[in-house]
């Protein structure tokens, strides 16, 4: 490709100030340097951890950034000694590393890797300790290793997943964070059985895919406990056979759900991020064998607490980073999983905005509404990445208006020089998404 080995200059939702606008700017994107890959972002969905930082009350946020790390894109150029990706390829930025070489990887006890994590976690690449965006010189952080509000984006090699080219990226774009992070805690953290009793507690996009990883280990009941009631029906699709509302009843909730299923559940999770529910998740568990799983992140300087007597009486409490999926392994069966219609995708998807409008977007996140929202890099109709493009079809009618005639898969995208057949749902791409986002 021309761009190989070139900067790129393209746009991005910048974050120069904790909890100020994002403002949409042209960023220099730096050629990927040795063990580096450059990627063009598709799409990209909007995740609390982004709003987390965005605040200010990360202790590792750093500004000026380019925030977003649940994406999907094409390769666009690789550097030295880069084997496993090439241009081309269908991939899943992944801020969960792996390497397969560090102590972590090889141990074979957690998906946890630190080959990049003092680069990644100070907003800055491993070669050169130096970022690879810029704005007239000025440099701009990396988050958590991906930087996906951007259209362009650098990552390192052991960052990356390659995925099926079939897979729809808008859809799996979700496999980057949320999604896989909610099964993950059900069948590699808890290890649910059939016959369980479980009970999540936060029915956002976490929650619900707790729920559906739980309904597909055979739990018996899954009670979603949330002080928004109007949550209930869209759980009720996921696997949630029970709800409680804690807004409702005067007991703690710890003592509603013992009472509610004669001494405890088996399984808890907590999917908020508050040290006090998760307290109660790991006290509404059964004595002598249940299991609470925290996967809610909770800010800064916050601790958990507990009467010891909660532990000796055989109580456990865990915690999950990305569902305990090893990263450039395991994403890309998760993609085959939904191809095959194993698991949900496209139920998750809410909203879709352009990147234009990604401030509206983050508050749409924080009304409670939104599951995931994608974002994608298509600024008007028939412009793509920037590139004119022109549609061809074999049916009638279907080369003058991509949003009115779906094709479902006929069509071909012919980027100026480049021809690119392109799966169906990109195919059908329309001005209803646009510029890239959890």
């Amino acid at each position: 490709m021309a761009t190989q080995g070139q900067f790129i200059t393209c746009k991005a939702a910048v974050a120069w100030e904790a909890n100020k606008p994002l403002v949409i700017e042209d960023v220099q994107v730096a050629p990927p340097q040795a063990g580096e890959v450059r990627v063009k972002i598709l799409f990209t969905a909007l995740c609390h951890t982004d709003a987390y930082t965005w605040s200010g009350k990360d202790p590792e946020g750093l500004f000026p950034c380019i925030l977003g790390h649940e994406a999907a894109g094409i390769v666009e150029s690789v550097g030295e000694g880069v084997t496993e990706v090439q241009p081309g390829d269908h991939v899943i930025p992944c801020y969960q590393a792996e390497c397969r070489e560090c102590k972590l990887c090889k141990s074979g006890k957690t998906n946890l890797c630190g080959k990049v994590r003092a680069a990644t976690g100070v907003g800055i690449m491993m070669n050169d300790r130096k970022t690879r965006f810029s704005i007239k010189g000025k440099p701009i952080y990396h988050f958590m290793g991906t930087s996906t509000f951007s259209q362009y984006t650098v990552v390192h090699d052991v960052s990356v997943a390659k995925i099926d080219p079939t897979a729809p990226l808008e859809k799996v774009c979700l496999l980057g964070c949320g999604v896989p992070t909610g099964l993950g805690a059900v069948w590699n953290t808890a290890k649910v059985e059939a016959g369980s009793i479980v009970a999540i507690f936060g029915l956002g996009t976490i929650g619900l895919a707790v729920a559906e990883g739980a309904k597909a280990a055979g739990a018996s009941r899954i009670i979603g406990i949330d002080i928004d009631r109007k949550k209930f029906d869209r759980a009720k699709d996921f696997g949630v056979t029970e709800f409680v509302n804690p807004k409702e009843h005067d007991k703690p909730i710890q003592q509603l759900l013992m009472d509610l299923t004669d001494g405890g559940v088996d399984y808890s999770f907590e999917c908020i991020g508050n040290v006090s529910v998760m307290r109660a998740a790991l006290e509404c568990c059964h004595k002598g064998w249940g299991t609470s799983v925290i996967v809610g992140v909770a800010a800064s300087g916050q601790e958990i607490s507990t009467r010891p007597f909660q532990l000796v009486t055989g109580r456990v409490w865990k915690g999950t980073a990305f569902g305990g999926f090893k990263s450039r392994s395991q994403v890309p069966l998760l993609v085959d999983k939904y191809l095959k219609k194993e698991i949900k995708i496209d139920e998750y998807i809410t909203h879709k905005r352009t990147l234009a409008e990604m401030n509206e977007a983050f508050d749409l996140l924080h009304e409670g509404s939104c599951l995931r929202k994608f974002i994608q890099s298509l600024d008007q109709q028939n412009n793509y990445m920037g590139i004119n493009l022109k549609v061809a079809c074999s049916e009638p009618g279907h080369n003058d208006n991509l949003e009115e005639n779906y094709c479902k898969g006929r069509c071909v995208l012919l980027l100026h020089t480049i021809t690119a057949k392109m799966s169906s749902s990109l195919a059908a791409l329309n001005a209803n998404y646009v510029d890239n986002l959890e």
